[in-house]
């Protein structure tokens, strides 16, 4: 058994294996080179056991998991350790920011995209295809920094759907015209504000109140509902949530905010009152970002799923990971724009 095991994490480790240059021939790099590699192929080797895993336990098919008790503690232990890699990665990137950013948003863009076109039955039809250029061009407009042409470029996006749609007619139906276009605005351009709030004067330390007010209103409306819930928020679409949670959710980000401004507000060199404007901020985060899980939920409903794929061991699809993030990136990045 061990053997086995030991022989897939050298095939990982082989899969990664640089081609080594004149550089990479150093003593130095030969012996740091394979602790790097065994690191990476352990972290893979894991990452895809829990992938399999858990799209097995979805399916009711978890080995040696027997009881709905010890399946909860199951899922439960692999939705901490993909939450742990997300938030270290979370990290990393965001905050290294610049081209490993952008490149990492838009990756995330287009999977988001696609799995929000396969529940909608489109992901693989010529409307998609326009989804996916309208994002790629959308993204390539960003980075030259070109945005006086963004409402051209989904205005021309539009057109190019509609006559897409009349030329082809009766081909497609009125809602996977609309789907696809809705698709563009709701995943790619939403959530490109991650990397445009990072990229603002100050986004360093700016761009942290996104996942401050999407985790802390996450986390905060949960513990106070779980205490003081007794209102529903909406009943029919998510008979868990309440409005006693939902305040007490924009309250919990609000103070969050308040806090993180009163430490890094001296870092913050055009934010005239950061202490404030983090905290409000946050506030109106806190309230969109709700709306936009609900929306999420409501759209599985709609179509009879529970998540939106089995991307993200644990947590489903990345729409199920970043459902209130892609509404609280725009919040944040338009709130703080007018609170400066």
């Amino acid at each position: 058994m061990c053997r086995s095991k030991n022989a897939g994490v050298a095939g990982y480790a082989e899969a990664f294996r640089p081609v080594q240059s004149d550089l990479q021939t150093s003593e130095w790099y030969s012996y740091f080179e394979n602790d790097v590699l065994v690191l990476k192929a352990h972290v893979y080797a894991v990452w895809i056991g829990l992938a399999e895993t858990h799209t097995k336990a979805s399916e009711g098919k978890t080995p040696g998991v027997h009881s709905r008790k010890e399946k909860e503690n199951f899922m439960f232990t692999t939705r901490l350790i993909s939450g742990i890699v997300l938030v270290i990665l979370a990290i990393f990137f965001v905050g290294k920011g610049g081209g490993l950013l952008f490149a990492v948003t838009a990756l995330i863009s287009l999977v988001g995209l696609f799995e929000l076109y396969r529940v909608l039955g489109i992901e693989k039809r010529s409307v998609a295809v326009v989804g996916y250029l309208t994002a790629f061009c959308y993204y390539g407009i960003l980075w030259f920094e070109g945005q006086k042409y963004l409402t051209l470029m989904i205005i021309a996006s539009l057109m190019l759907l509609m006559a897409l749609y009349v030329f082809t007619f009766p081909r497609y139906k009125t809602e996977e015209i609309t789907g696809a276009f809705f698709g563009v605005c709701y995943v790619p351009v939403m959530l490109s504000f991650l990397y445009q709030t990072r990229s603002m004067h100050d986004g360093v330390y700016l761009v942290w109140l996104i996942f401050l007010s999407s985790w802390g209103c996450d986390t905060s409306a949960y513990c106070v509902g779980m205490l003081l819930g007794k209102h529903k928020l909406a009943p029919v679409l998510s008979p868990k949530k309440s409005i006693e949670g939902a305040v007490g959710g924009v309250i919990g980000s609000a103070l969050l905010g308040l806090a993180y401004g009163a430490y890094f507000g001296h870092c913050m060199e055009e934010v005239a009152n950061p202490i404030a404007a983090c905290a409000i901020a946050c506030a109106i985060a806190a309230v969109i970002s709700q709306i936009g899980d609900l929306a999420a939920s409501a759209i599985k409903r709609n179509h009879n799923i529970k998540d939106y794929g089995h991307l993200i061991p644990g947590h489903g699809g990345i729409l199920d990971r970043f459902d209130s993030m892609i509404f609280t990136a725009p919040a944040i990045y338009f709130a703080v724009t007018f609170l400066k």
